[in-house]
C-alpha cells in the first residue's frame, strides 16, 4: 500500500516540474481507510508546499490518517510556515517519507519533529526513485553549486554539425520540440561564443503552452565578440541574459550593457572564462540547473573540469563523414578514459532518433547512493 500512494504522490510532482526552482518537486496524498482523501503539489516557489495543499482538501477528514509525501516537510520558516506545525495540527497519526530533505535547515529535523510529538514516520519508499526526480534540487542545496545536463544531437559518427561554423539540423522536429520542453524547465542555457557565431540562435523555450518560461542566456564569450546585430542581443531587454567574458574591452563592454545584455567579468587562465566561478555565481543568484547546448570546445572544456552531472544525447540515423565535420568534444581529454565512464540510465526513439541519458559514474553515486 505505501508504494502504490507513493506512486501517486511522485506522480503529482511532477506536475511542479519547471516551476518550483530553487525549490525541490514535491508530491503528497493523504489515505484514510484505503482512499485517497487529500493530494497535493508543490506548484511554485514562495507557494503553499504539496502538504498544505493535502491537508486542505483533505479537511477535518485528515486526524488519524496517514499521509504519503515524497520529500521530508520542512521544520522552518522560509517563504511559507513549516510544515511540521501544519502536520500535528491536522492529527495525522502517520507520515510516510520517500527522502530525507538534504537541505542543511531540515535533514533529518522534520522527522524527529514529528515523531517527537508522537506521529509515527517511515521513511525510504521509493527512495532512488525520488532522489532522481529531485536531482537538480540535491546538487544544488548541497553543493552550492547548479546542476548541469550537456545536451547534445549528433550524428551516428559523432559529429555535432556537417561543417565547422555552420548550423546543421540534425535530429527530428520531435526531438526539437522535446528540447524546447527541457528549456521551459531549466533555470539557464549555456552556449559558447562559437554556437553564437555559427547559428545565431534565440536560445528561448518555444512551446505549445503559452506561458512556458523562457531559462536565463548565458554566452560564455571571452572576448566580448558577441555581435550587437545578433538574435540574442536584439532580444536582451526581452529574455535575461549574461555575457561571461574575461577582462573585456571597455568600450565593447558598454556598448553591450546598453542593449541589457549583462556583462559578467571572469578571468580565467590564458584569457578564458572561469567556468567553476561562473557556475559558483550561477548557484549564488539560485539558478539551481543549467542545460549546456555548446559546441565541441565548451563541451570539452566542462567534460574535463568534472561539471557535468548528466548527458541527453540525440544520435541522429545519419552519417556525416567529413573530416571538416566537428565532433562531440574537440579535445583530447587528458585524464584516463576509466575517469569519464557513464551510466546509460535510459535508451528510448524520439521520431528515429536514438535518445540516450547518462550519467558520469561518479556524478550518480554521489547523488543516489550517499545516504540522505
Amino acid at each position: 500500500m505505501d508504494t502504490q500512494y507513493m506512486k501517486r504522490a511522485f506522480e503529482l510532482a511532477e506536475k511542479g516540474r519547471g516551476k518550483t526552482s530553487p525549490n525541490p518537486v514535491v508530491g503528497a496524498v493523504i489515505v484514510k481507510d484505503d482512499k485517497i482523501i487529500g493530494e497535493g503539489f508543490h506548484e511554485r516557489a514562495g507557494g503553499p508546499h504539496a502538504e498544505i495543499v493535502a491537508l486542505k482538501e483533505a479537511g477535518e477528514a485528515a486526524r488519524e490518517a496517514v499521509m504519503c509525501v515524497t520529500l521530508e516537510p520542512c521544520c522552518h520558516h522560509g517563504r511559507t510556515p513549516p510544515c511540521t506545525e501544519a502536520l500535528k495540527e491536522a492529527g495525522l497519526k502517520e507520515v510516510i517519507v520517500g527522502l530525507k530533505d538534504p537541505n542543511p535547515k531540515v535533514d533529518g529535523k522534520g522527522i524527529a519533529e514529528l515523531e517527537k510529538s508522537g506521529i509515527k514516520v517511515q521513511v525510504g519508499v521509493l527512495r532512488e526513485e525520488i532522489a532522481e526526480q529531485n536531482e537538480i534540487y540535491i546538487k544544488f542545496i548541497t553543493t552550492g553549486y547548479p546542476f548541469l545536463l550537456m545536451k547534445a544531437a549528433m550524428s551516428l559518427d559523432g559529429k555535432i554539425a556537417f561543417h565547422k561554423g555552420e548550423q546543421t539540423w540534425i535530429s527530428s522536429e520531435t526531438s526539437r520540440r522535446r528540447v524546447h520542453s527541457l528549456r521551459a524547465e531549466y533555470d539557464a542555457i549555456m552556449v559558447g561564443i562559437g554556437t553564437v557565431l555559427a547559428d545565431d540562435p534565440l536560445l528561448t523555450a518555444r512551446t505549445a503552452e503559452r506561458k512556458s518560461k523562457n531559462p536565463i542566456r548565458i554566452i560564455v564569450d571571452s572576448a566580448l565578440r558577441i555581435p550587437s546585430e545578433s538574435q540574442i542581443a536584439r532580444t536582451a531587454n526581452e529574455v535575461k541574459t549574461i555575457i561571461a567574458c574575461a577582462n573585456p574591452n571597455q568600450e565593447r563592454k558598454d556598448v553591450l550593457q546598453r542593449k541589457g545584455l549583462e556583462v559578467l567579468d571572469l578571468p580565467g587562465e590564458e584569457g578564458r572564462v572561469d567556468l567553476k566561478a561562473l557556475l559558483k555565481e550561477l548557484g549564488k543568484r539560485e539558478m539551481t540547473s543549467v542545460l549546456l547546448e555548446g559546441g565541441s570546445k565548451l563541451n570539452a572544456s566542462v567534460i574535463e573540469a568534472g561539471f557535468v552531472d548528466k548527458m541527453l544525447l540525440f544520435i541522429a540515423p545519419v552519417l556525416f563523414g567529413n573530416k571538416d565535420a566537428p565532433n562531440l568534444i574537440d579535445s583530447d581529454i587528458s585524464r584516463a578514459a576509466e575517469e569519464h565512464k557513464l551510466r546509460i540510465s535510459n535508451v528510448q526513439m524520439s521520431n528515429g532518433d536514438l535518445l540516450v541519458e547518462a550519467y558520469p559514474q561518479e556524478r550518480h553515486r554521489q547523488n543516489v547512493e550517499t545516504d540522505l
